[in-house]
């Protein structure tokens, strides 16, 4: 083999701080993206600055944080100490540069590695912080991660604290957007976890009183539970649980120091293991892990000092011990629930009894779905080799692979949108599954359904999800339907199959509707694919007169060449957000139960007249 390429002096090279985080900003904020995710990097860009003021909060210092969002700016403002003004601009543009690194300034903190602020700097088209401390205050501004001015020490009447303000660069992140319900979420995980703290957002005030028990409470709102939650705090640590009575599967919020470990971790691991064990203890019997712990609802929250992450965003712990040599998390949990969590259920004898009576409706669940999901699984076995309606891709999200967050699993209809997505799409990445006409309405129904129905029963096995998600193989489950009605029932159809048996996915914020383009609008020079009728009215505008104008019926109509633009790196994606538990219940009752009056009084109430629509159209164009 011929070698290629000289490896000399001029070889290397060294990167400044922020050209470093913008070549590679996945070490530092995992995925870019453009809002769509409840986890792309407009976000973490957010979190990173407002852990800083958690870490102030927690210290003692400052007791509200604002949060504004106009457009694309975002500005956050605490009442801590204030960044020491002689070292603001190391603060914000320097690697390893912080207080953090000593543990006697901040404990327990989050932001350990003096890394999160510079880069949120560097990958910021506008960055600007000012401190506030003892009637005097510093002002640095930076285009780019550039220093562009700084006003020194002024003197001002202004509360101590500190103010960031920055602009994500959309050459890094595209044509991206702030999505509310993702900003409130994040807002009010801070609240739950950091009781007295008040956060004002737009005008909008969050304040939580009693720790993880209101977040359960919120995020269930009313939803059926067997028995009340039950919350248990110690110093360091905190959980609230309870056993649904109609959702399957685990269900976890998990957080350590006041971060959103949306992974888990060791602390989560500890928690699960040290909770079958405290129960098996209590009721002396010899359960089975899954019989506990389906259902379950729970949020864990700890405290570590100098904790070890997995990655710079701080999605997974990783750490082994609560501080550096001392006791194991496992034993520091497991201790704290082997004595606080036996004493509730001897003290409260109506909730250890709903707790038995709920094991062992679970227990009875499993034996008897036991035969049917062996032969599902023999079934699975027997067509995966050769399984035509699964494309899959070389790379998962259950790997180690750079590129997990990348993973995407279409779900589509008919052959024809199967082809053109299976020939257009990246193979390493994206993989395709193919329907067969409508699903299965599964509204009501029990989860042998999914076994007995060859499709889920092939849905969920592509998906890898039979017992829990931890192992999801895709990142992203796009639905991929015609933008017709039958398209919009099916939708529905697959959604009332993850609302009713893997909620997790869809509130870990891994479903999304695919968008696609109605119209192609084009002239000789120029091509505009329009996503709704004012895209199209906009397009006739801008290339007129008398373009082509080419209505797509259905995805089998777009040509593969068309397909790759519409799948790849700029592809719009509708994320499928659920505010809270109480809501799925009611909205599959409403749209996917029996036919109701006041479901057709809603048709009737909502109908659309296509020719009006298009008389409407016609008319504005011209």
């Amino acid at each position: 083999m011929e070698a290629t390429g000289n490896y000399n002096e001029e070889s290397i090279r060294s990167l400044d701080w922020k050209e470093h985080i913008r070549l590679r900003p996945g070490m530092y904020i995992g995925k870019l993206g453009d809002g769509s995710s409840h986890d792309d990097g407009i976000y973490v860009l957010i979190k990173e600055v407002i852990d800083n003021c958690i870490d102030e909060f927690t210290m003692g210092f400052g007791r509200s944080i604002e949060v504004s969002i106009k457009e694309h700016s975002v500005s956050v403002r605490d009442y801590g100490r204030g960044i020491p003004l002689g070292k603001l601009v190391e603060c914000v543009s320097q690697i390893n540069t912080g207080a953090k690194y000593d543990s006697k300034v901040f404990k327990k903190a989050v932001g350990l590695n003096g890394v999160g602020t510079k880069a949120v700097n560097a990958l910021s088209s506008h960055f600007t912080a000012q401190a506030i401390r003892d009637g005097k205050t510093n002002i640095v501004e930076f285009r780019g991660g550039e220093l562009i001015n700084e006003t020194g020490e002024q003197p001002t009447d202004l509360r101590n604290g500190t103010l960031i303000t920055f602009t994500p660069d959309s050459q890094l992140f595209g044509n991206y957007h702030f999505l509310k319900e993702y900003i409130e979420q994040m807002l009010w995980n801070y609240c739950f976890l950091n009781n007295g703290l008040t956060i004002v957002f737009n005008g909008q005030r969050y304040l939580a009183k009693n720790g993880l028990l209101d977040m359960l409470e919120k995020s269930n709102n009313g939803n059926a539970i067997n028995y009340p939650i039950i919350h248990i705090k110690d110093e360091d640590f905190e959980c609230a649980f309870t056993h649904s009575a109609k959702q399957y599967g685990e269900e976890y919020y998990s957080f350590v120091n006041g971060q959103h470990t949306t992974q888990g971790g060791t602390h989560l691991a500890a928690f699960r293991d040290a909770l079958v064990k405290t129960i098996r203890e209590f009721f002396g019997k010899d359960f089975e892990y899954s019989d506990i712990r389906s259902s379950i609802i729970a949020a864990v929250s700890i405290k570590v000092s100098e904790p070890l992450f997995e990655s710079q965003t701080k999605t997974k712990l990783g750490s082994q011990h609560i501080e550096p040599g001392g006791i194991t998390i496992n034993k520091f949990i497991s201790d704290i629930l082997k004595k606080k969590l036996d004493n509730f259920l001897h003290m409260n004898s109506d909730t250890a009894e709903a707790l038995y009576r709920k094991i062992l409706q679970s227990e009875k669940e499993r034996k008897d779905m036991a035969s049917i999901k062996k032969l599902a699984k023999e079934s699975v076995k027997k067509v995966s080799l050769h399984n035509k309606k699964l494309r899959d891709c070389r790379l998962h999200y259950n790997s180690n692979d750079e590129r997990r967050l990348d993973t995407t699993l279409f779900i589509t209809e008919g052959d024809s949108a199967s082809g053109s997505i299976t020939k257009s799409r990246d193979v390493n990445t994206q993989a395709v599954f193919s329907l067969k006409g409508k699903p299965l309405n599964c509204y009501g129904k029990s989860k042998k359904v999914v076994y007995e129905n060859e499709e889920f029963n092939l849905l969920q096995a592509a998906l890898n999800i039979e017992d829990d998600i931890e192992n999801l193989r895709y990142n992203n489950i796009v639905i991929a339907t015609d933008a017709d009605v039958d398209g919009m029932h099916i939708r529905l159809l697959l959604l009332t199959f993850f609302l009713q048996f893997f909620p997790d996915l869809v509130k870990s914020g891994h479903v999304y509707i695919l968008q696609t383009p109605l119209f192609r609008v084009r002239n000789k020079k120029k091509t505009n694919y329009c996503y709704s009728e004012q895209e199209r009215i906009d397009a006739v505008k801008e290339l007129g007169p008398n373009p082509e104008i080419t209505r797509f019926k259905g995805l089998g109509e777009i040509s593969p060449d068309e397909f790759r633009h519409f799948i790849g790196a700029s592809m719009r994606l509708d994320p499928v957000i659920l505010k809270h538990l109480s809501e799925i219940e009611g909205l599959l009752s409403f749209y996917m139960g029996s036919n109701t009056p006041e479901r057709q009084l809603f048709i009737i109430d909502n109908l659309r007249n296509e020719g009006e629509i298009e008389e409407k159209i016609l008319e504005e164009v011209a």
